[in-house]
């Protein structure tokens, strides 16, 4: 009986190191938070933050592009309905990367390296802006 027991012992304390030891490593403190700083995950807890330079992606958005190519004047309607459509087709790409890799928090570059502590972060602006890139259309030859 006491070899049973000390088994179901042994067995709860590995099961409670192995949940420890897959804790969060971060946190944000609630007061610290900015959420229009983080396009991807939660702040409460992570493991594998990221950071994105945000305008680098807008800039990078066909949207942005159109308002550069055809000059739209800042302050106008289409101006403003074109970069809306910008910053959610860049918010759209960061989260798919937060989706597609081991990134559980993505922030704006500087954020998290502003906190107290400051939280190392990987620059994941690359993979982001590779999402934006449009794949090259294969053509069929016949």
């Amino acid at each position: 009986m006491r070899s049973i027991v000390a088994m179901v012992v042994g067995v709860l304390v590995l099961g409670a190191l192995a949940v420890s030891a897959q804790a969060a490593t971060y946190t944000i403190a609630p007061d610290k938070v900015e959420a229009q700083k983080i396009y991807f995950g939660s702040p409460k807890g992570f493991d594998k933050p990221g950071k994105v330079d945000y305008e680098k992606v807008i800039k990078a958005t066909p949207e942005y592009l159109q308002v550069r190519k055809k000059r739209i004047r800042v302050g106008t309607g289409k101006y403003w309905i074109l970069l809306s459509q910008a910053s959610d087709r860049a918010v759209r790409a960061i989260a798919e990367v937060g989706q597609e890799t081991d990134y559980d928090l993505i922030a704006a570059s500087g954020y998290l390296a502003s906190l107290e502590p400051a939280i190392p972060a990987e620059d994941v602006t690359q993979l982001v802006l590779d999402k934006l890139r449009p794949e090259k259309k294969k053509r069929l030859r016949h």
